[in-house]
């Protein structure tokens, strides 16, 4: 028996009629005639955070240039790196060749206390630093590439002058013994400079005649604390670099600061010196140009949820436009070839001058990223704080683990302050800022997709010391320019409207002590 209420199928109906039948037109789909599917007058549609860099550094560090090869300076200060190494010393006045790097044997040899117990002995010592005198440029942890070893060219002290008081650190032969021990500093002299000579060996230093003033407290023989010769486990005598050793532990035991002057009534006027304290880098714009076209047919029909596809996709095109420069301030290498010019990326810059560390989130602990972070602030090499920690997905919620942990954990009272906890979130600018408390500051960290696949965990960059740098003159601003154009289509007689945005920019970054980057 037929079913009394079985309708007529609800496939879609063909027109009919012949292929080039002028009654019932073409051939395209208008769906089931008698369903209505429950279509929306809206459509989702997924937002990602796209461009956390470029937004925060085109807002907050916009210079403009008018020239697409820029040149910046760099000040570096050099009241606080008035110290030395000892690397050499004798009871008696130095000779030739005595100072050589070969030679080199006394800076850990046993200094006699005898020589040293009493106020008015004279030592002499041969000293050396680990930066460079022109623009007072310093090691960077981490970065052997371009780094001073102790008594390189250009790293003359000359900031040494009769009557300063040295300050010269010893520790005992024992301590000396085994590497673990070997910076332990366990008594000083201070000493007079009586007079400055310079080096004429291998190494670039002074030799000092010292008249002591404070002697040692022991009656044993110790050790002066330097760097370099020796040849002992804990100062091996080819090896002069300091670039690679914790400054805190193992590079300021073994410093000699100056630390005052001494002077005698009516002697009149000192001896003096100036540093260069200046550097200059440079950058160049990179040009960037996304363009679209469509052609006025396609412009003029009006579709379902956006009317416009030319709006639409120019929105695309923009949004792609941001994405594209935002890689390449995060990766791009700073280039010249015979046509274009490439601008230097966040990565690039710090794998090359700044602070580099690592990071192995399956075995690193919170004291040591402490550590670190103790290192990378260190006032005697970084006079400045990342304002911002860009980390890649798997770091960011490992910070928040450790964060969460401490805070939830170790909590004592609520009047605890806990070292390292999530104290807040914030928005600047659109970019989501988690800020977390730790013994050195806050740290604000951004999620940064752009570092997920790569070899970066963090990357901090101080704001204040990088610039995103337009190219602006003569009544020109090349900062997402938009060019409009209609062109015809080839052989059809068909105008399409051309649409370009072009961006032509480059990035400054400075005070390369003021960037890290962990992996």
């Amino acid at each position: 028996m037929a079913d009394l209420f079985s309708l007529e199928s609800t496939a879609d109906v063909s027109s009919g009629g012949s292929t080039g039948s002028v009654r019932y037109g073409s051939d395209l789909d208008t769906g089931v005639l008698r369903r209505k599917y429950n279509f929306g007058d809206r459509v989702s549609e997924l937002n990602i955070a796209q461009d956390p860099f470029f937004r925060l550094v085109s807002k907050l560090g916009k210079s403009p240039t008018d020239d697409p090869e820029f040149k910046f300076t760099e000040r570096r200060p050099s009241w606080h790196k008035r110290y030395v190494y000892v690397v050499d010393w004798k009871a008696s006045s130095f000779s030739a060749g005595d100072c050589s790097s070969a030679a080199q044997q006394n800076a850990n040899a046993t200094v006699t206390s005898t020589l040293v117990d009493g106020a008015g002995d004279v030592i002499y010592v041969q000293v050396a630093t680990d930066y460079k005198a022109s623009g007072n440029l310093t090691n960077i942890s981490g970065q052997s590439s371009g780094a001073f070893k102790v008594g390189a060219s250009g790293t003359t002290p000359a900031f040494l002058l009769e009557n300063q008081l040295i300050k010269i650190n010893f520790h005992s032969n024992a301590a000396a013994a085994t590497a673990a021990l070997a910076f332990v500093v366990e008594d000083y002299i201070i000493a007079r400079v009586m007079e400055v000579v310079e080096s004429s060996t291998a190494v670039a230093g002074v030799v000092l005649k010292l008249e002591v003033v404070r002697p040692l407290s022991s009656s044993s023989n110790n050790e002066l604390s330097g760097w370099g010769g020796g040849g002992t486990a804990e100062k091996p005598a080819s090896v002069y670099d300091t670039y690679n050793k914790a400054i805190s532990s193992q590079l300021e035991p073994a410093r000699a600061y100056v630390v005052g002057t001494a002077h005698g009534q009516g002697t009149g006027y000192p001896e003096t010196w100036k540093d260069q304290p200046f550097s200059t880098g440079y950058g160049r714009t990179q040009i960037w140009k996304t363009a679209m076209a469509m052609d006025n047919t396609t412009r003029a029909t009006v579709l379902k949820y956006e009317p416009n596809e030319f709006a639409r996709v120019w929105r695309e095109k923009l949004v792609e436009h941001k994405w594209d420069i935002e890689q390449s301030i995060t990766y791009g290498s700073q280039y010249k070839s015979s046509a274009e010019w490439y601008t230097q990326g966040a990565v690039d810059f710090i794998l090359s001058y700044g602070n580099v560390f690592s990071l192995s989130i399956a075995s690193k602990t919170q004291d040591d990223f402490l550590d670190d972070m103790s290192k990378f602030l260190d006032p005697r090499y970084n006079n400045a704080n990342a304002t911002l920690f860009f980390v890649d997905t798997a770091t960011y919620n490992w910070l928040h683990k450790l964060s969460g942990y401490f805070s939830n954990n170790l909590e004592i009272s609520p009047n605890f302050r806990a070292d390292m906890a999530l104290t807040g979130k914030k928005k600047v600018f659109g970019v989501d800022i988690s800020v977390i408390s730790t013994p050195y500051g806050d740290m604000n960290i951004a999620r940064n997709i752009h570092l997920d696949g790569s070899s970066i965990k963090i990357l901090a960059i101080n704001m204040k010391h990088c610039k995103y740098r337009p190219l602006v003159g003569n009544g020109l601003n090349r900062d997402t320019a938009i060019y409009v154009g209609v062109q015809t289509l080839e052989n059809s007689g068909v105008d399409r409207r051309v649409d370009l945005i072009q961006t032509e920019a480059g990035m400054e970054w400075q005070m390369p002590e003021a960037h890290a980057y962990w992996a």
